[in-house]
């Protein structure tokens, strides 16, 4: 009896002793995955904190890929220091709108139809780079004394658009008015037509070959389109 009563103590103690092996193995530096999630070199990492410190990490130290790695700046922050390339010519200077100093004026050739005389006004750039003409120009028929014949031309309707000349260029504008022989309006021949471009105030001379242009009386209104690139040739 006493024997049989040692023989169930080692065993009880046997069996202790293995249990207290197994923990103290589990708690060992071969336990982490009985603590959280580990990282495997290659995967993802784990959804809480590491993913935060790498994002941090990568916005303070690492250069953005926009940048070029010739050391200029990316494109987008060019445009707010320097000027848009929109807005240069092909030889490097910022188009403008034309002014009259740039400019010359010329009248094309009458192109006449249903009682009608239709003359291009020519504006043509002597600069050296881009302008721009937008909308309508001014006109008057002056006497050889310098005197206004006529009241200002009319306007017609249309939809002005910017035509951008490059040294050379032209654009032109209708001046168009009823015959006045076909009319029976009162006519005079003037000497000259004065041109004013767009939003200009000094204005360039031309000398009129066109004959008479009404001046008062039944349809002497003159009117005056928009300006399109060319010479309405």
């Amino acid at each position: 009896m006493a024997n049989k009563s040692h023989s169930v103590r080692g065993t009880a103690v046997s069996v202790s002793a293995l249990a207290l092996l197994g923990l103290l193995t589990a708690c060992g530096p071969g336990g982490d995955s009985a603590g959280g999630p580990s990282t495997l070199s290659g995967t993802a990492a784990p959804a809480s904190g590491g993913s935060t410190s790498a994002s941090a990490g990568s916005s303070a130290g690492a250069t953005p890929s926009a940048t070029p790695k010739d050391g200029g700046v990316p494109g987008s922050a060019s445009s707010a220091g320097g000027t848009p390339s929109e807005a240069i010519s092909a030889s490097g200077s910022v188009s403008t709108r034309c002014h009259t100093a740039e400019l010359r004026a010329s009248v094309g050739r009458n192109n006449p139809g249903a009682g009608q005389e239709n003359f291009p006004i020519v504006l043509t750039n002597t600069s050296t780079h881009s302008c721009t003409l937008r909308g309508y120009p001014g006109a008057a028929f002056h006497s050889a004394a310098g005197k206004q014949l006529g009241a200002d031309p009319k306007r017609t309707s249309g939809s002005p658009d910017t035509v951008t000349l490059t040294p050379g260029a032209s654009a032109w504008a209708g001046l168009t008015f009823s015959n006045p022989q076909v009319s029976e309006a009162k006519a005079a021949t003037p000497a000259t037509l004065v041109v004013t471009p767009p939003d200009e105030r000094d204005s360039l001379t031309v000398k009129w070959s066109g004959g008479q242009v009404p001046v008062s009386g039944n349809s002497s209104s003159v009117f005056l389109t928009v300006f399109a690139p060319g010479t309405g040739a």
